[in-house]
């Protein structure tokens, strides 16, 4: 099936969409959509919510011109509704990004149901709610799917998209091309997980960081240097089961796994189970005081930014349009 016919717009045609609240990841996704040309109608219950949204549009537009993702773009495309369901009025795409109370989701998609056009897309930001436990407030969930980002959206190219046997057939394909359509980079969640993929794969690694911090083998700023300076970097070219196809030369992944299966079987088996009590978040928290103390969360998250910015910057120009369809098609 082809996108046009899952939905009827094709991805790339799209050019009004609706961001369903205002904040952090919401503010994000506005500044990205606004950048690929689309006018971008927000809603959100807060009063302050346009000089909010304004202000973090306006700080985000230069690293999204500076990423080459603002060129058909214009940050004076916004629109702000008082009720949601002017929101959503006319737009081919709705972005929802409510704060993860499934109460308050589903008294949003019980009022915003009636009000979709036929063939409307709903995604989800949601990381920590289930698929299955947010179509529970739709009456008909089949143009509903997850749509996860990383954060800040604008920025981090990965969004998770997962539909069920409830998602309309095709619908998972058009909003994966759709948001690779905005610049986006995108993998399908093909059973429900908590915490989806990535955010696991994230767990797993800040795991054993904590208990290597516990088990007094390295400090937290060491542990951290150890991933930034290490592995991190590897990671941002290839994921590791690529990455380790390299590392045996032309023999690839399965000398890879015959030289070195012995000791990844050793590791794995000597990994912790730590848990976040209290003590443990009080050592993570002094272990990172040196870096932290007498900065500004506002200056430690400019820096990340910028480093992702370049990052990507760099990335982008070395991936072509050949990596992104070998990527959709093994998915």
């Amino acid at each position: 099936m082809s996108p046009s016919d899952a939905v009827g717009t094709l991805p790339g045609g799209v050019t009004h969409v609706a961001a369903l609240g205002g904040g952090v990841i919401g503010q994000s996704w506005t500044a990205l959509f606004l950048a690929a040309g689309k006018s971008v109608a927000v809603f959100d219950p807060d009063p302050a919510v346009e000089q909010r949204v304004r202000i973090a549009v306006e700080e985000a537009w230069p690293v999204i011109t500076k990423l080459r993702l603002a060129d058909r773009g214009d940050p004076d495309m916004l629109i702000f509704c008082e009720d949601v369901r002017a929101a959503v009025d006319g737009a081919q795409f709705v972005q929802e990004s409510i704060p993860e109370r499934l109460d308050l989701k589903h008294e949003l998609y019980a009022t915003i149901e009636p009000a979709l056009g036929d063939t409307t897309v709903v995604a989800s930001s949601a990381s920590g709610l289930t698929l299955t436990e947010l179509q529970t407030g739709w009456q008909h969930p089949t143009r509903f799917v997850l749509g996860h980002p990383f954060n800040p959206p604008h920025l981090i190219p990965l969004v998770e998209v997962m539909g069920n046997e409830r998602t309309d057939a095709g619908v998972v394909d058009w909003t994966r091309s759709f948001y690779e359509s905005v610049g986006k980079a995108t993998i399908e969640v093909k059973r429900e997980v908590p915490g989806h993929v990535a955010n696991r794969l994230q767990a797993a690694l800040w795991r054993e960081a904590i208990h290597l911090v516990n088990e007094g083998v390295a400090t937290v700023q060491d542990v951290d240097t150890a991933v930034a300076s290490g592995p991190g970097l590897r990671w941002a070219a290839m994921g590791p089961t690529l990455l380790f196809h390299l590392g045996a030369g032309e023999g690839g992944l399965a000398a890879f796994c015959d030289r070195y299966a012995d000791s990844f079987n050793r590791w794995w088996d000597d990994l912790g189970r730590p848990h976040l009590d209290q003590q443990t978040v009080d050592r993570l928290i002094q272990g990172l005081a040196p870096v932290t103390v007498g900065r500004s969360v506002d200056d430690l998250a400019a820096r990340r930014n910028d480093l992702i910015a370049a990052f990507v910057a760099a990335t982008r120009a070395n991936t072509t349009s050949d990596d992104q369809s070998a990527v959709h098609q093994g998915s």
